[in-house]
């Protein structure tokens, strides 16, 4: 690939999976976090320290890689040309859903760190396979029906 990135195409692209992987690192670790922190009691200094934790996760690791992820992606794809192509808007829909299940975890630790605990930690186990399903399904459809998809 060629495009306006030139020979920076596949730096550009290693920094995007590379972004990619801690974004998801950090959206496997803050359900967890929510787990821990909801058997904390509220107010204690475990409270206190799971809130600074979770703070921590969304400032030094969740936040700065959406957003490089998303420039970058944003770019890779103005340089392809995926935005004509099919596999690309269902890979688009799927990262906006995750972007979401961003947003609520970021949304649901502000929640923790008011003093509220608004969902069962079962609820929370299960949200926690959201953002795993959702990397499976991205993967899938960059692979399978991506631009080197050649199965006919």
């Amino acid at each position: 690939m060629v495009g306006f990135l030139g020979l920076a195409y596949p730096w550009v692209l290693a920094a995007h999976i590379i972004f990619v992987i801690f974004l998801m690192a950090s959206l496997f670790m803050m359900p967890r976090f929510f787990i821990y922190h909801h058997q904390a009691a509220l107010g204690s200094p475990e409270d206190k320290a799971w809130i600074e934790r979770e703070a921590r996760l969304k400032r030094i690791i969740m936040n700065p890689s959406l957003i490089i992820v998303w420039v970058l992606g944003i770019a890779l794809a103005l340089n392809t040309g995926a935005f004509s192509q099919g596999w690309f808007h269902v890979k688009l829909l799927l990262v906006l859903i995750l972007s979401g299940y961003h947003g609520w975890a970021v949304g649901y630790a502000k929640k923790l760190a008011r003093g509220e605990r608004p969902m069962a930690e079962k609820t929370l186990r299960l949200l926690n396979e959201v953002p795993g399903i959702l990397v499976a399904a991205i993967v899938v459809t960059v692979i399978a029906y991506g631009p080197h998809h050649s199965f006919g």
